[in-house]
This record gives structure tokens, C-alpha cells and sequence, in this order.
């Protein structure tokens, strides 16, 4: 379970990016978070994950508070946060099995990982999570030679090579096409199913947010003004979260061309 209680970050002198934020997330269940750019979604993952320092509050994953945690702990800590990111980033030059490689290199040995000889059961596992993504059949492949969609379920199954207690994903469709948009957002709803595992979405897309999320939270100015099932996400919620914003688009979401916040 995933407890964040009283969250602030705030850069400098500044007013917070995120304010005395609270949000609990548990059991296998999808999560995407919405709102205008510079609503703080982007913050939040970050501080989630130690990528971004909170400045205030506690973030507590199965009861350990990652905000206290340092060194070696941290580094343990991180290896149960699984990340999805909106550039993929993927090493272009290595295959597909390499890069999902790399999310075993929390367990590994720095030898194992310079040579690349990785433990049988982990190139097990990684062609196990390739053949449910559909790319077990580019394992040997170049990242670079992929398209936008089988870049993104590589940086999933890398992701799922940590074996994380939950997996955040930052706008993970924010660079595909439509239809690989859905094609990725069932696949996290299915593998959240699969696997037990709570997902946390930052998405812009709203249609999708509704089609493919369990629950919505939705930010504005750094706070939390809507946390409830798709179906209560009405006009009147969407005005709370969107209204003024350059981005907002009327029939469902902010414009795809936004930016991330």
C-alpha cells in the first residue's frame, strides 16, 4: 500500500508545487492522475520515487516512510518502485533483452552487469514478461529499431524486472499514436489484474483515464479536488480541474499536444 500524508514540495522561495497533498493507493488497482500542466502530477510521481525531494510530509510504501530513508536503504527502496517513463528511456544502443535487463540492476552484482551475465532466472523471467507484452521475438533486437509502442513495452517489462510493490507511470502514451495509446493503457490495466499490483498514472488523456483507470484523481494547483471512480467524473468535476486552462479540451481532456506538468 502506497500512504502519502501531508506532502509539500516546493522549489526555493516559491509557493509549493504540492500542498499538504493526501492520497492513499492499494491492491491491484489503476490510478491515473489528471489536471492542466503545472497542476504538479509529474512532482508527485518524482517525489514518489526520490527523483524529486519532498520538502515536507511522509510517503510510506508497505509501511516503511521513503522520506526518511538514505544510501544503501534508499537504493533497496527504489528497487520496489517500478517507473514507466514518457521518453522510454531506453539505452538506443543496446537490445531489448539488455535494457529490460537493466531493471535487475538493483540485485545483481556491478560484475554480472558490466559483462552481462545475467542470472538464468532473470533471462527466464524477462522472456516469460516479453512474450506477455508481445516483443519476446525482438529480445535480440536494437532499441533504437523499434517503433514508439515497442519501446514503451520494453520500458514496462523493465519496470516489472524490479518486481516493485507498485508501478508509477509518467504520461506513458503522451508520445504514441492513438491506437498504441490504448494498446499500452490495457496492457497496464491487464497487468495490474495479473499481477496484483497497484498502478499509478499520470496521464493527460482524459478519455483514456475514464476507459482504463479504476479511479481518478484529479489536481489542480498542487492540491487534490477530485478522487473518485470514472463514472462521477462529470462536467462539473472537469470545469474544477480544467476551467481556465489553455490546454483544456472540451471534449474530454487537455489537448494532447500539452505539456507533462
Amino acid at each position: 500500500m502506497l500512504k502519502i500524508t501531508d506532502l509539500v514540495k516546493r522549489y526555493g522561495s516559491g509557493d509549493p508545487v504540492l500542498k499538504n497533498l493526501d492520497l492513499t493507493i492499494e491492491g491491484e488497482s489503476v490510478v491515473s492522475i489528471i489536471g492542466s500542466s503545472g497542476a504538479g502530477k509529474s512532482t508527485l510521481l518524482r517525489c514518489i520515487n526520490r527523483l524529486v525531494e519532498p520538502t515536507s510530509g511522509t510517503i510510506e510504501l508497505n509501511g516503511t516512510d521513503l522520506t526518511r530513508l538514505r544510501g544503501k536503504n534508499l537504493r533497496a527502496a527504489r528497487r520496489k518502485i517500478g517507473m514507466v517513463f514518457q521518453g522510454f528511456n531506453l539505452v538506443d544502443r543496446l537490445t531489448v533483452m539488455e535494457n529490460v535487463q537493466s531493471g535487475r540492476l538493483g540485485y545483481i552484482s556491478t560484475w554480472s552487469a558490466i559483462t552481462r551475465r545475467y542470472p538464468k532466472q532473470d533471462i527466464r523471467r524477462a522472456y516469460e514478461l516479453m512474450e506477455r507484452v508481445g516483443i519476446a521475438h525482438y529480445a535480440d533486437t536494437r532499441a533504437d529499431q523499434l517503433s514508439g509502442g515497442e519501446r514503451q513495452r520494453v520500458g514496462v517489462v523493465r519496470a516489472l524486472m524490479q518486481e516493485p510493490d507498485i508501478l508509477l507511470a509518467d504520461e506513458p502514451t503522451a508520445s504514441l499514436d492513438p491506437k498504441t495509446s490504448e494498446q499500452i493503457m490495457g496492457l497496464l490495466r491487464d497487468l495490474s489484474r495479473e499481477l496484483k499490483l497497484p498502478v499509478l498514472i499520470n496521464i493527460h488523456n482524459v478519455n483514456e483515464a475514464k476507459e482504463y483507470t479504476d479511479r481518478i484523481v484529479g489536481m489542480r494547483y498542487g492540491r487534490i479536488i477530485f478522487d473518485d471512480k470514472p463514472a462521477m467524473l462529470d462536467p462539473a468535476a472537469m470545469e474544477a480541474i480544467y476551467a481556465g486552462s489553455p490546454h483544456a479540451d472540451r471534449s474530454g481532456g487537455p489537448d494532447d499536444k500539452a505539456a507533462a506538468s
